[in-house]
């Protein structure tokens, strides 16, 4: 016999009651449903519960594009109910306290508990494996330090900026809006002002939910240029200038790259860009707005630092910034050395690590691109020391911190401050749900959807916000005093111990290479260093042949 077999045929065989047993039941269902009589309640019952069934089932049984169905009809969407359920039956059941990615349960709910106020002591003893070569830990003083004071700030501003800021050692790290929706922005900026920290825009732009409240603002300029840009979206200084001048608008900060998609752009459709996002951008209404994923300012080291002084000077000298995630050493030096060469320095940098969040990336840039943060912050330490200009530039850590302790260890590799933009998520009631791209975030802060931005009470989420930045500063400050310090700044790499093996631990300074001040200008001892400086060109991002 040649040809399909029927449908009759294909029901009867190769376990043909198990594949099509809701058809099967489903069919039976309705039959008998139609036996009993169209009165009788007992028929309208039935037709209500198997006659869908039946119908699903069919309609499984001769669709085209889905394997399974066609061989599993109405059963086989099973599977897709619990692959939708998988997250939250991990999340709520599955996991350990420690499990859970990309961040535990324990560290969520650390935040949580500041956010609200409540408790944060935890009970019996760390869970932690202190012998699994995870784990590190900071080295504490017998002889606390008594003089600590509870708060410390960072000067941010070389002698080219007149007009400096004072940043606190925790801040909100780049979220822009449309990323995030209007209640988001304005209760972060809202608790921004609250605590007396400041709120990073993220490049998509200056909004007016930013500058409702007051807080304090670094405004991010991506290669989109959003908010500061003619009509072929290269940047316009007249645009720049007056939103600068906004008494909000503490500094100003060029994104070179993002830790989650290094070296990639954006693209918001056309859809999503309404009146409201396009006059904040601007861009044109329902037209696809897109982010290049480089500049067209610049595009070499002299030409970067040259602009970064154009936007001081613009701002009527506020304090400019660059944040990047770290790829090729060289190019970071190669920044490093047009500063020296022109004289312009930069007023503070942010490392981004490899592993800080994003509303949406593509897999392999999240997972397989970029450097982690602490080899970043590491290499950006070690530039500025070894050229004399740390101290005078500022550096920022921005990537997966949440903690006091977080701060404290970014601080003993370098870092002057940290920005928090996950973690500041969770302070405002995200439940980590990993739905921040589709626009249905379930608790209304990654969505522009009017309904359930709604969820969020800006007065009482901003007080959460602030309550969890001023709570892990305060834990901060316990670290500060246990380590036998006065400030965060008296942080070291020894300071900070990694566990090598069960039996063995190392502190940073043994495992890595941390130079002395100038030593990049005389000649570096570790080889990999000092190769890297050789490759740095100021006049080109390209490595330079040795």
């Amino acid at each position: 016999m040649s040809g399909k077999p029927s449908l009759v045929v294909a029901l009867t065989r190769d376990h043909a009651l198990s594949r099509n047993l809701l058809l099967v039941i489903g069919l039976l269902g309705t039959l008998g449903a139609l036996a009993v009589g169209w009165r009788h309640s007992r028929a309208l019952w039935l037709l209500l519960l198997f006659a869908p069934m039946l119908v699903l089932a069919l309609i499984d049984l001769t669709q085209p594009h889905h394997s399974l169905r066609r061989n599993y009809p109405a059963s086989a969407r099973f599977r897709w109910f619990f692959e939708w359920l998988r997250p939250f039956a991990r999340a709520y059941i599955v996991e350990s306290d420690l499990d859970g990615r990309p961040y535990s349960h324990d560290e969520r709910a650390l935040v949580y508990a500041r956010a609200k106020g409540d408790g944060d002591a935890h009970p019996f003893g760390t869970e932690l494996d202190v012998y699994s070569d995870e784990y590190e830990w900071l080295a504490h003083s017998i002889a606390p330090s008594a003089d600590a004071p509870k708060e410390t700030r960072v000067h941010v501003g070389t002698d080219q900026c007149s007009r400096p800021y004072q940043a606190a050692r925790l801040n909100i790290s780049a979220m822009s809006f449309g990323a995030l929706g209007a209640h988001a922005i304005e209760a972060l900026n809202l608790g921004a002002k609250i605590g007396k920290f400041y709120h990073d825009t993220g490049e998509g732009g200056l909004s007016p939910y930013h500058l409702k409240h007051g807080g304090d603002i670094v405004w991010e300029i991506g290669s989109g240029y959003f908010g500061c840009r003619d009509r072929q979206g290269r940047f316009d200084p007249r645009h720049f200038a007056e939103r600068a001048a906004h008494d909000s608008v503490k500094m100003t900060e060029i994104k070179l790259s993002q830790g989650a998609k290094p070296g990639h752009g954006g693209l918001l459709p056309g859809a999503k860009v309404t009146p409201e996002i396009a006059a904040t951008r601007d861009v044109p209404t329902g037209e696809d707005c897109l982010s290049p994923p480089g500049h067209s300012a610049f595009s070499t080291p002299i030409q970067l630092v040259e602009f970064a002084g154009r936007m001081r000077e613009l701002s009527g000298g506020k304090p400019v910034g660059i944040k990047l995630c770290v790829g090729y050493p060289h190019e970071l030096f190669a920044v490093v050395k047009a500063m020296i060469e022109t004289g312009i320095l930069i007023d503070y940098i942010v490392i981004d690590g490899a592993e800080g969040g994003t509303g949406a990336a593509p897999t392999e840039l999240s997972d397989r691109v970029g450097m982690p943060l602490r080899e970043g912050l590491m290499l950006a330490r070690n530039a500025l020391v070894g050229s004399h200009l740390k101290g005078k530039i500022r550096l920022a850590a921005s990537g997966k911190v949440s903690s006091g302790a977080g701060i404290a260890m970014n601080a003993a590799l370098g870092a002057d401050w940290c920005n928090a933009a996950r973690a500041f998520m969770f302070s405002l009631g995200c439940v980590q749900s990993m739905r921040c791209h589709t626009d249905t975030c379930p608790t209304g802060i990654a969505t522009q959807s009017p309904a359930r931005q709604r969820a969020l009470v800006i007065p009482e989420k901003a007080e959460r916000v602030a309550r969890f930045q001023r709570s892990t500063l305060s834990a901060l400050h316990d670290m500060v005093v246990a380590c036998g310090l006065n400030s965060p700044d008296e942080f070291t790499p020894d300071s900070l111990r990694q566990r090598i093996s069960a039996v063995e631990m190392r502190s940073m300074d043994e495992l890595y290479s941390f130079v002395e001040p100038g030593e990049l200008l005389d000649g570096a001892r570790d080889a990999r260093l000092a190769r890297w400086w050789a490759q740095a060109d100021p006049e080109s991002f390209k490595r330079r042949i040795t």
